[in-house]
């Protein structure tokens, strides 16, 4: 494998050849929708959202965390995928700035035997909220570790009692083109939508985030709720939840649609499958620009090896 500078790597060999492609066309479209909605030019306009906020009440310190180095503040909330807010990874922690994530409806619905719709205060409020240190792995050869602030997904399925015809969870987040702007373009279906197999959001390792360091979730992360799978690849990670769909059958997630020859449904981290244009071999932990740590499978939650015992992965990848 050749590891080059940052500075000889293209946006090409980085973003969704598909997006790569039609990327002048995604940025005029944009910049006439956030122009129309009253958020000024396309990009780089006025300061991103500064404020920070404590989440209230206890924090339990979860045993699942890792004792690897956690990322910068910076880091973490600089350096995004939030296609809803731009297609570079600068771009949602300034395009985000003005997101409203208040008052929030989050609904539970299909094979459930407690369908619901709740105030995301009333959704959270049953559980205690527990942080996990979690190692994050992108699909574009990046990492980070990340101190995620949440509540355990089981623990939810639990709650709203899924049918024996639950198979499926489908997450779907939000479409709302007034407050995020850039899905008045093509860039993606909207709304994006992720899916898991029960069993995989079963797993105590799946969190529904909403918190970063012990304070409210930022925008530009997912605000104000968000699926977080580590030891899968981190496009797996729907943001800004609105509904939860127990199902029978196997959702098509939206990078799926998009372009199924390079992202599949597991997403599971597998460094001896390469991506159609760059291998998953190594990565790069930020700051750090050269791709010098080895991946390891499942992103090195072995635990979940069970979960797919049989499975050919190379297959589903």
């Amino acid at each position: 494998m050749v590891i080059k500078k940052a500075s000889d790597v293209r946006s090409s060999e980085i973003t969704p050849k598909g997006v790569y492609l039609r990327r002048r066309e995604f940025l005029q479209a944009s910049a006439v929708a956030m122009a129309a909605a009253g958020f000024g030019a396309w990009a780089g306009v006025g300061e991103a959202q500064t404020t920070r906020t404590k989440l209230k009440g206890p924090i339990k310190k979860s045993s699942f965390s890792t004792t690897e180095k956690v990322n910068l503040y910076e880091h973490v909330t600089g350096y995004n995928n939030f296609y809803e807010f731009g297609t570079g990874k600068d771009e949602p922690k300034v395009n985000a700035r003005n997101f409203k994530t208040t008052p929030w409806t989050l609904e539970v619905e299909g094979e459930v035997a407690k369908p619901a719709k709740y105030a995301l205060e009333d959704f959270i409020k049953p559980y205690a909220l527990e942080e996990r240190i979690y190692r994050m792995r992108c699909v574009e050869a990046w990492s980070m570790v990340i101190p995620w602030v949440g509540i355990p997904l089981k623990d939810v399925i639990d709650r709203v009692q899924p049918t024996g015809k639950a198979q499926f969870v489908e997450f779907l987040t939000l479409h709302d083109v007034a407050r995020m702007p850039m899905q008045r373009t093509g860039v993606l279906d909207w709304p994006y939508i992720e899916g898991l197999r029960l069993d995989e959001a079963r797993h105590p390792l799946a969190l529904l985030a909403v918190g970063i360091y012990d304070e409210v979730l930022p925008p530009q992360n997912g605000a104000p709720i968000r699926l977080v799978v580590p030891w899968k690849y981190g496009f797996k990670g729907g943001k800004s939840i609105v509904k939860m769909r127990f199902v029978e059958k196997q959702p098509r997630n939206t990078w799926q649609v998009m372009q199924a020859s390079e992202y599949g449904f597991y997403a599971n981290v597998n460094p001896n499958v390469d991506h159609p244009r760059w291998s998953q071999a190594r990565e790069r932990r930020l700051p750090d620009l050269l791709a010098t740590t080895r991946t390891q499978m499942f992103n090195g939650y072995a635990e979940v090896a069970s979960l797919y015992s049989g499975m050919d992965l190379r297959k589903n990848y």
